[in-house]
């Protein structure tokens, strides 16, 4: 026969302990996800020989032109977060390999746009298609309920980490 705590459990629902530990595999869950997507992520660098932002920025370009949209150099600056200083390194160092091309912006000579090669296009693609088709069939077949459940759950956790702030308050123990 059940204890009076189990049975309860049964007729009122989970405990604050078994909610708490649900919570934990959970956010273990996609720890363990984000601990083999940053994996992924070093690996497809690697093989393409590039830095992170360089491939942050060749990613950012191709879905640009999937767009039909010209990207300035200063685009890139604001993407990144960094100097112009770095971005133009970044651009010199992905045009030396021949993933994007410096071109002309039609109607302001002093402008340029940057642009990813058809050759680098082919490059991601070769690199990480087979990866996006396992993702895909992961998730393919999925219930409408358990859909909205991952998505839901996925924005509330972004919602909790986007509300990090970058220069916490400390407090003086002096005071």
């Amino acid at each position: 026969m059940e204890n009076g705590s189990e049975s309860s459990r049964y007729w009122y629902g989970a405990s604050e302990e078994d909610r708490r530990r649900r919570a934990v595999d959970v956010l273990q869950a996609f720890r363990v996800y984000r601990a083999a997507e940053v994996a992924m992520r070093r690996r497809t660098r690697e093989s393409m020989s590039m830095g992170e932002n360089e491939l942050l920025v060749l990613r950012y370009l191709l879905k640009a032109a999937g767009q039909d949209r010209q990207v300035s150099p200063s685009e890139l600056t604001r993407y990144l977060g960094v100097s112009t200083a770095s971005t133009t390194a970044i651009v010199d160092r992905l045009e030396k390999t021949g993933h994007v091309t410096r071109v002309p912006h039609p109607t302001d000579r002093r402008s340029i746009f940057i642009v990813a090669t058809a050759a680098s296009d082919e490059e991601v693609r070769a690199t990480l298609g087979s990866m996006h088709s396992r993702m895909m069939a992961a998730v393919v077949d999925m219930t409408p309920e358990e859909s909205s459940a991952v998505v839901a759950c996925l924005g509330r956790l972004q919602d909790a980490v986007d509300q990090v702030d970058p220069h916490p308050v400390t407090v003086d123990a002096a005071q």
